[in-house]
């Protein structure tokens, strides 16, 4: 029989917390004199009542390992279940939400894209833009976890090539995970507090500086400012090109330098040096198309091409300057490096650079066969032959990637939007970019102003995108429940 127990020990524990967390914004809004407390505490304490009673319930699977199927299905119930609780704060609170909109920013919040449905952030009392940036944290730091320790086990989409860093066996994932929480959580608070500095230093109102720094780390996006990064051009968007490349770094690689295993292992880590060399190569691209033709300015455009390409690409999703405006070229190049996305390991999401690296591997292992069919065309990454098994997960998520995104992009003009805001809004979605583009967006810069169901197509999208798609899909075939 199916054990759910293991599941909702582990995720009541996780809204519990999530009630504890919350009592950080209500302290902020009570400092502050603000209402708002009172929404933080009622959400609190639901958050915290409900979780222990999970816990309370299910507490004797406490010390069982998880099988493949429970750790499938605990990566899904986290990220469906904890925006239920989040969302809390946004009914109860100022934006006084409808579900829907309050849960759409809690799902982004915590699958790091960054996509909004509120205007008038500048208003919004601090403890509300605090617990929208504190949600992208949280979330960061839970998918930077899952990616390290689930997914390589799961065997999702070519993630088991990871194996090796140290992580073999699902029944040793959860001792392996409390070793290991400690480097990654020091790594992930070092890098936010540098972050925070720097925004500090650069000029940022104490509330952006925390906020920023938590969205920039987590590859989030959610900000304070309805402008975003435009609020603070020049020193700003240059700091904030910086931590978006360093929040879209493998995270494995950080903690084997902080461990001492490697302390060079960044600069060896192939797809890290191929993110940093792909995004500067499309960034030099469109700053010279840009002056080419328009007769702009080197350094401006430059600056505003480096950072929002660099926060397309990292999938968090600020934005900075016109740059939505800058025409066709500049928004194809953008598109790709949004498919691109960042690296795997990280809180990055969209295919990332490992899969794409292994996919143009394959297509000149199998040009080099037509050239010569009786040689042997093996592919190869970092020096080790990539296996069929894990050759046959990145092709499979690389195509069911593209055919979810077409499928999901004509969902949404069924429902009434128009083809360039839905092929934008699915892509932004799955790849948990928060980019948004489109006539739909132009008014306001958020998706307000989507119908309910292209809402909830949305939401669909980001989950799934975060969930690397095939953690979903395998729930739908009837043996992964009877075997």
């Amino acid at each position: 029989m199916f054990d759910l127990r293991p599941i909702g020990y582990i995720v009541g524990l996780m809204i519990a917390a999530l009630g504890i967390v919350m009592l950080i914004p209500a302290a902020v809004d009570l400092v502050q004199g603000n209402d708002e407390a009172t929404a933080f505490l009622k959400s609190a304490a639901v958050a915290m009542l409900t979780g222990l009673a999970v816990v309370v319930a299910t507490r004797n699977a406490l010390g069982r390992s998880l099988s493949g199927r429970q750790a499938f299905l605990l990566t899904i119930a986290i990220w469906v279940t904890v925006p239920l609780f989040g969302c809390l704060p946004f009914m109860l609170g100022a934006t006084e939400a409808r579900f829907l909109d309050a849960y759409f920013e809690a799902v982004s919040g915590i699958t790091t894209t960054g996509s909004t449905v509120f205007v008038g952030l500048d208003a919004l009392p601090a403890g509300l833009n605090l617990w929208r940036g504190m949600l992208n944290w949280l979330g960061g730091l839970g998918i930077a976890f899952i990616a390290m320790i689930f997914l390589p086990v799961m065997r999702v989409g070519g993630m088991q090539f990871f194996r090796t860093e140290g992580f073999d066996t699902l029944g040793k994932v959860l001792p392996r995970a409390s070793d290991i929480a400690l480097s990654l959580l020091a790594v992930y608070a070092g890098l936010t507090g540098v972050c925070w500095l720097t925004y500090l230093a650069i000029g940022m109102r104490p509330l952006d500086a925390v906020v920023h720094a938590m969205a920039s780390i987590a590859t989030g996006g959610f900000s304070p400012r309805d402008a975003s990064f435009s609020a603070y051009p020049g020193a700003g968007e240059y700091a904030g090109a910086l931590f978006m490349v360093l929040g879209s770094l493998p995270y494995i690689r950080y903690v084997q330098m902080v461990t001492g295993t490697s302390t060079r292992a960044m600069l060896r880590d192939r797809q890290a040096r191929a993110y940093v060399v792909w995004l500067l190569g499309a960034v030099l691209a469109v700053t010279l198309w840009r002056v080419a033709s328009a007769g702009t300015a080197l350094e401006p455009t430059f600056r505003e091409a480096l950072f929002n390409l660099t926060s397309i690409m990292s999938g968090t999703g600020f934005f900075s300057g016109s740059f939505s405006g800058w025409g066709s070229f500049s928004m194809v190049v953008a598109l790709v490096l949004g498919l691109v996305g960042g690296c795997s390991s990280s809180s990055s999401g969209a295919l990332t650079v490992f899969r794409v690296q292994v996919m143009i591997g394959a297509v000149a292992a199998q040009m080099r066969l037509i050239a010569a069919p009786s040689r042997i065309a093996r592919v190869k990454y970092d020096g080790r032959t990539v296996d069929i098994e894990t050759m046959n997960g990145i092709t499979m998520y690389v195509c069911g990637y593209i055919v979810t995104i077409g499928v999901l992009s004509v969902a949404m003009t069924l429902v009434g939007v128009d083809s360039t805001s839905a092929l934008f809004g699915i892509w932004t979605s799955i790849g948990n970019i928060g980019y948004g583009y489109g006539p739909m967006v132009a008014r306001t810069g958020t998706f307000t102003d989507f119908p309910d169901a292209a809402k909830w197509l949305m939401i669909l999208a980001m989950l799934m995108g975060r969930l690397a798609l095939l953690a979903v899909f395998v729930l739908f075939l009837p043996r992964f429940w009877v075997r």
